[in-house]
């Protein structure tokens, strides 16, 4: 059953909604007619509901609540990915894959040796495609949030932003001793916060690190073999889910 996200103000009462881009998804690319179910969450509160499609009209969709389910695919871990900004479609391929492994928020970030250089116009319109992947990825995977994608930022609005982590992981291929199994070797609780930095295509310079390390982020080694930008954050949200994901 496919999935779609809602603001509160489309719910009113049994009667939810759909408007906006979602309308020509599923009118004309997976052509459903009435009485198709779909599911719809409640972007803010989480709450799913099946739905019948009751009237597809140009510019909306109404579909009638026939259940509310309690359902919770989200996990205890906040992860956010602070990714320096890389070239081509990578960024695209990292907010696609980690939005399916769980991640919460990511943000564009600009370093030393960012090869790519957004002006505010071509910012803006990554951000949008950005925002958009996050939510096709989120619909796709079956999660109850659609991910925040933030502005770009600089090195310097980091700190600020990661204040109220419990542990800031950095991905440094200089790295030789401190491994990332160490460092999310961790007491075992309901929730964590998880800040995760990973430079571009040029690797983090040695003043960047500096900075880090004044900051006590933990910078950490992803074994002996050097990864992509595109593949490291993967390779850290997966080891971190695994490590501290409840079972229930």
């Amino acid at each position: 059953m496919h999935r779609f996200f809602v603001d509160s103000h489309q719910i009113n009462e049994n009667i939810i909604r759909i408007i906006g881009k979602d309308v020509n998804h599923i009118k004309n690319v997976l052509r459903f007619n009435l009485k198709d179910k779909v599911e719809i969450v409640n972007s803010t509160t989480k709450q799913l509901y099946i739905c019948e499609i009751k009237a597809l009209q140009s510019d909306y969709i109404e579909c009638y609540i026939l259940e509310k389910k309690k359902e919770n695919n989200e996990s205890n871990i906040y992860i956010h990915i602070l990714q320096a900004i890389p070239k081509f479609e990578k960024m695209e391929w990292i907010i696609e894959k980690c939005t399916e492994l769980g991640v919460s928020e990511f943000t564009p970030v600009m370093m030393n040796r960012c090869i790519v250089k957004l002006d505010s116009k071509t910012q803006d319109k990554k951000i949008q495609r950005w925002r958009k992947i996050a939510e096709v990825a989120a619909k796709q995977s079956k999660r109850d949030i659609i991910p925040t994608v933030n502005s770009c930022i600089s090195i310097d609005k980091i700190y600020e932003i990661v204040q109220n982590y419990d542990i800031v992981l950095v991905a440094y291929e200089n790295e030789k001793k401190y491994t990332l199994k160490q460092a999310i070797k961790m007491e075992k609780k309901n929730n964590y916060r998880v800040a995760i930095i990973v430079g571009p295509e040029g690797g983090i310079s040695q003043e960047e690190i500096s900075k880090f390390s004044l900051f006590n982020f933990k910078i950490v080694s992803l074994g002996r073999r050097i990864l992509r930008t595109e593949t490291a954050p993967i390779v850290m949200v997966a080891n971190i889910i695994y490590e501290l994901e409840r079972g229930d």
